[in-house]
């Protein structure tokens, strides 16, 4: 059953140096946090694993935690680039980032592979493209009953999935609900797994639509209240738009990239630090960027 410890603990005992890890959420329930903790204790060679890799990857880029990144679009959301990425790849800053891209749906493939315990998934969208050529996670195969040529995808079984969520009950079952992506097959897939909630309660209410995730799957329930801003949680938080417009300031500059990271994460202990310092100091590295 999952045990339920603290972020800083969770993160010490399950994510490694050369990891291949998932920080799953689709435009809600993204975990910060957990991105954000891994900052503090300063993993790296990582391989970070994600459908649409947005801030929180910028900022796991740019400080230097990943080596390679596996996903199928990149950016900040409805704003423009992920400049930490680019500047990884086009620069090599902090270091060379290696790439590996896909569709969306040929990563959702490849984690429902995973998450099936089979070895690769089989879609239509990559004929006629030259993603096999690229990639070599994508072969052609031939449908045994049909004839028909379908492009494989290596199923993803990634060493750490980490989601955010609503709630979870003290057996570590984890509830979520609203906009969801790939979490559950991600958390599935995954070796090891670590789920930051809201809160933690005695017994979980059925929702419409929920999904419940066995804590037999998970491997550490964390207490994150607000631990996917700036994304938000159905019921419990509002996306915070703002963030999103100055982050693509704070992140142009290296030094005014690496001054937001010692202020807001380096020098805070967990989630609830790091709301506090945006309380007290929400915009300045921004404005400071653009000259305000």
């Amino acid at each position: 059953m999952a045990e339920i410890i603290s972020l800083r603990e969770a993160v010490a005992r399950i994510i490694h140096d050369g990891d291949v890890v998932a920080l799953e959420g689709f435009t809600h329930l993204i975990p910060h946090a957990a991105g954000h903790e891994i900052i503090r204790q300063g993993r790296r060679d990582l391989t970070l694993v994600r459908l649409t890799p947005d801030v929180v990857y910028d900022q796991l880029i740019g400080a230097g935690c990943a080596a390679r990144l596996v996903f199928s679009w990149g950016g900040n959301p409805g704003i423009g680039s992920l400049h930490r990425l680019r500047d990884a790849v086009e620069n090599g800053w902090p270091h060379r980032l290696e790439l590996e891209e896909h569709s969306h749906a040929g990563m959702a493939a490849r984690f429902a592979a995973g998450a099936s315990g089979l070895p690769f998934g089989v879609l239509r969208g990559y004929a006629g493209t030259d993603y096999p050529a690229w990639t070599g996670t994508i072969a052609p195969v031939i449908c045994p009953f049909t004839g028909e040529p379908l492009m494989a995808v290596r199923a993803l079984n990634p060493d750490v999935a980490v989601v955010h969520a609503q709630r979870a009950d003290r057996r570590g079952n984890v509830q979520l609900w609203g906009i969801q992506g790939v979490q559950k097959e991600a958390v599935l897939a995954a070796t090891r797994s670590i789920v930051t909630v809201e809160e933690v309660v005695d017994a979980l209410d059925p929702r419409p639509g929920a999904v419940v995730i066995p804590g037999w799957v998970v491997s550490a329930v964390c207490l994150a209240p607000g631990g996917a801003h700036p994304s938000y949680t159905q019921d419990y938080s509002v996306r915070d738009n703002e963030f999103y417009r100055t982050w693509d300031s704070i992140s142009r500059d290296r030094e005014t990239f690496l001054a937001w990271v010692e202020r807001h994460i380096l020098d805070t202990a967990d989630v609830a630090g790091y709301r506090a310092s945006l309380v007290e100091e929400p915009a300045t590295l921004a404005q400071e960027s653009v000259g305000v």
